[in-house]
């Protein structure tokens, strides 16, 4: 027999106002880094002549080393708490982002992609297990989530948008390659801010010890992430993630091809991403007041179909305008649902496993992200972007019909 659960929200202090806009800026230099470079070489590859396939390959392997890497890393910060994945996450995208700007080849790249990609997701897994312990209430978490959630956002605009400025502008020519070798040395400088930023940040409360068992009852409550998995609760919020992630990607993969296609120029394309990140950023900061509004999944549910015509109006737009409406349309969508299942997921899962709960929805989605522009290379070279575009929007409206079973979970809202 073991003891009861303990109280999965002890008390202790406020995340202060200012904490919270620290772990928002840190995360925003770290990740910018990755989305930076994810603009950057797949631009790059295909000035080299690679094709549409060989840039979902690169893309690809952003998010391959996170797949093998997130039950680990969640573990860790289970373990060791915010400082030591931060470390580790800031030496690997600066090694990442200097390799490529030392040797700006296909190989090279490849390589790159793995480190960026597992340092982004470590430091996110890390701090998003942060916010929630030292959060005081179910309240206080959804605001944290909500603000900690426009990190990413504001870091796919940061990101591409200084990586299409250097490359268009930093070169002796626009769009050469001294400009891309430039353009990845900023990459390699912004995690280091992000390690200034929380060196000395406080570490959140841990969960509390579980109890002692004798040597066989503890190698068969030894913990397995498929006991996380068995949970029905568990599997039907990241099944909602993974639509999300799905139509992330697909944005991702097809505006660089897209904006190739009509000839834009770099820093355009980086502005229209910038669009979808902006979008989401101030969706985000507006989800506090969403939250006390309407139930988690009512604002999944919403933004998946919303998600799903924005994507079949893309290919029907021509000018940047017109790309860019689409672009924040899908941002403002897409953004609502992130913070929605971090706050349901935190309360699904075990007090001492939340990192590793984090770790899984990260599994989930670097799965996704890795299959996911394979596949899209391999469709896109038969459809086009439009089409494309219009499979991922049917996959959400399917998909959609899944989210009102998340009804019983989290706020009893609608």
């Amino acid at each position: 027999m073991t003891e009861p659960e303990p109280d999965p929200h002890p008390a202790r202090p406020a995340l202060s106002g200012r904490e919270l806009l620290r772990l928002v800026a840190a995360q925003i230099c770290e990740h910018s880094a990755m989305t930076g470079a994810r603009l950057a070489a797949p631009l790059l590859a295909l000035k080299l002549g690679y094709s549409a396939a060989a840039v979902g390959v690169l893309l690809a392997l952003y998010s391959l080393s996170a797949v093998f890497l997130a039950l680990p890393a969640g573990r860790l910060a289970d373990r060791k708490g915010l400082h030591l994945p931060l470390a580790l996450s800031v030496a690997g995208a600066v090694l990442g982002a200097a390799l490529a700007a030392l040797w700006p080849v296909f190989g090279v790249l490849c390589v790159s992609a793995l480190l960026l990609g597992a340092s982004a997701n470590t430091m996110q897994i890390a701090l998003q297990r942060h916010v929630g312990r030292s959060a005081q209430d179910a309240g206080e978490r959804k605001r944290a989530f909500s603000w900690i959630a426009i990190a990413p956002a504001a870091a796919n605009f940061v990101g591409p948008l200084l990586a299409g400025l250097v490359i268009d502008h930093a070169g002796s020519q626009p769009g050469d390659l001294g400009a891309y070798r430039l353009a990845f040395a900023l990459m390699a400088v912004l995690p280091l801010a992000c390690w200034w930023l929380l060196r000395r940040a406080p570490e959140a409360p841990q969960a509390p010890a579980a109890p002692a068992l004798a040597d066989e009852d503890a190698a068969a409550a030894s913990p397995s992430v498929w006991d996380l998995l068995g949970q029905p609760a568990m599997r039907r919020v990241l099944v909602a993630n993974w639509l999300q992630s799905v139509a992330w990607d697909a944005h991702t993969f097809v505006l660089p091809l897209l904006g190739h296609a009509r000839n834009l120029e770099a820093s355009v394309i980086g502005a229209l991403m910038g669009a979808f990140a902006i979008a989401a950023t101030v969706l985000r900061m507006a989800l506090p007041w969403l939250a006390r509004r309407f139930a988690e999944w009512q604002v999944i549910y919403v933004a998946t179909l919303l998600a799903a015509v924005a994507l079949l109006a893309y290919p029907w737009t021509r000018g940047p305008w017109g790309m860019g409406l689409c672009s924040a349309l899908l941002g403002l969508t897409l953004g609502a649902v992130q913070p929605m299942v971090l706050s349901l997921l935190h309360e699904v899962a075990p007090p001492a496993r939340q990192g590793e709960a984090m770790a899984l929805r990260s599994l989930t989605m670097n799965a996704s992200s890795f299959a996911m522009p394979l596949l899209f290379g391999s469709i896109g070279a038969v459809t086009g972007p439009a089409g494309l575009f219009w499979i991922v929007a049917g996959v959400l409206g399917l998909g959609a019909r899944t989210v009102p079973g998340l009804r019983k979970l989290g706020s009893a809202k609608g």
